[in-house]
C-alpha cells in the first residue's frame, strides 16, 4: 500500500505541472492586465508607472520564463505578484480556502450520508412508492441549476427570518459582522446558522446525482452470487446488507464522489457568491475580474492539488471496501 501510494504521488507531479503550465498559458492570454491597470484609473498613470507596474508583474517577460518563476516560487512559498498593491497572495488563498473548507466538508458529509441511506432504501424498496418518490426527488434536484437553487434558498430563508422575527437563517456571509459575541456558544450558533443555507444548496445538488449511482450499485451487488450465499448461509438481513452488500457498493460512490470534487468546487463559487461568502469563489471571480493572473493560477493550483488528492484518496479506498482489491 505506502510503495502504491508514493508511486501514484510520483506519477502526479508531472501531471500537476503539465497541466498548470496548460492553464497558465491559458490565462496569460485571457486578457492584458498592463492595458487594464492603464485604462482603469483617474487620472491616466503615466508611461513610466504602467512600464513599472508591467515590470512588477512580469508581464515584460516571455510566458514560458513567467511560468518558471512562479512554479519555482511557489515551491519556495512566494505565490507571485498581484495586480492588488500589498496583497500577499498565498496568505489570502489559505484564509480564503478554510472558509471554502468548511462549506464543501459539512456539503459533501451531509451529500454522502443521504445518499447511502436513500440510495440503499430505494434499491431494498425497489418499485415501491418510498422508491419512486426518492427517484421523483432525485431527478429534481439534479436538474436543477445552482444558481438558481441557491437564489430561491436564499429567499425562502429571508421569508423564515420575516415570519419568526429572527436572525438564525444568516443569508449573507459566513457569519454576523455586528453579532455582539459574548460566548462560545453564541458564535458557534451564529456560524450555523450562516453555514445551514449554502450548505444545503451544494449537499442536494451533490445527493440527487449520488442516490442514482448507490440505488444502481446495490441493486446490482444484492443480485450477486455472493450475497444469495451469505443469504443462503443463514446470516441475519442486517449483515448481509452492511458487511457483504453494502462495501462492494460503495466503490462506484467512491470513485463519482471523487471525480464530483471538482463540479462541487465550481458549485461552491457560485454559492459563495450569491451568499456572498467570503472564500475562495469570491477569489476566483475577483481575480478574473481584474485579470490578476497570479492569484488565478493559485486558485487553480490549489484546486487541481485538492482533486488529485482527492482521486488518491478513493484509489486507496478501493482496497478498504473491497478485500479483492491488493496494490501490492
Amino acid at each position: 500500500m505506502l510503495a502504491y501510494t508514493v508511486r501514484r504521488i510520483l506519477v502526479s507531479i508531472p501531471v500537476l505541472i503539465a497541466s498548470t503550465f496548460i492553464v497558465f498559458l491559458v490565462v496569460v492570454n485571457a486578457g492584458d492586465p498592463v492595458a487594464n491597470f492603464a485604462t482603469s484609473r483617474q487620472p491616466p498613470p503615466s508611461k513610466a508607472a504602467v512600464a513599472a507596474f508591467s515590470r512588477h508583474i512580469h508581464a515584460d517577460e516571455p510566458a514560458v520564463q513567467r511560468y518558471w518563476n512562479w512554479i519555482t516560487g511557489v515551491l519556495h512559498g512566494d505565490w507571485g505578484p498581484s495586480v492588488q498593491p500589498n496583497l500577499d497572495i498565498g496568505h489570502d488563498l489559505f484564509t480564503r480556502f478554510r472558509v471554502t473548507v468548511t462549506l464543501v466538508a459539512a456539503a459533501m458529509i451531509i451529500a454522502l450520508i443521504l445518499a447511502v441511506v436513500f440510495g440503499v432504501f430505494s434499491a431494498i424498496r425497489q418499485y415501491t412508492a418510498a422508491d419512486y418518490t426518492i427517484t421523483f426527488f432525485g431527478f429534481l434536484f439534479l436538474a436543477m441549476p445552482v444558481f438558481w437553487f441557491a437564489v430561491l434558498l436564499k429567499q425562502a430563508g429571508i421569508w423564515f427570518n420575516e415570519q419568526t422575527g429572527s436572525q438564525f437563517l444568516g443569508t449573507i456571509g459566513e457569519k454576523s459582522p455586528y453579532l455582539e459575541v459574548d460566548t462560545a456558544w453564541n458564535e458557534f450558533s451564529d456560524r450555523i446558522g450562516h453555514l445551514v443555507l449554502p450548505t444545503i444548496t451544494l449537499a442536494l445538488v451533490s445527493f440527487a446525482s449520488w442516490t442514482r449511482y448507490t440505488r444502481a450499485s446495490m441493486l446490482e451487488v444484492l443480485n450477486s452470487d455472493y450475497v444469495r450465499l451469505a443469504r443462503a448461509k443463514g446470516l441475519r438481513r442486517r449483515t448481509v446488507m452492511v458487511r457483504h452488500a453494502l462495501r462492494t457498493a460503495l466503490i462506484p460512490l467512491t470513485t463519482v464522489t471523487a471525480l464530483d470534487i471538482a463540479i462541487i468546487l465550481g458549485g461552491a463559487v457560485i454559492t459563495e457568491t450569491i451568499f456572498q461568502w467570503h472564500g475562495m469563489g469570491e477569489m476566483l471571480v475577483e481575480s478574473a475580474a481584474t485579470v490578476d493572473v497570479y492569484r488565478t493560477m493559485a486558485w487553480l493550483l490549489l484546486s487541481a492539488v485538492v482533486v488529485i488528492g482527492f482521486n488518491l484518496i478513493a484509489d486507496l479506498l478501493y482496497a478498504v471496501l473491497d478485500p479483492r482489491i491488493r496494490y501490492d
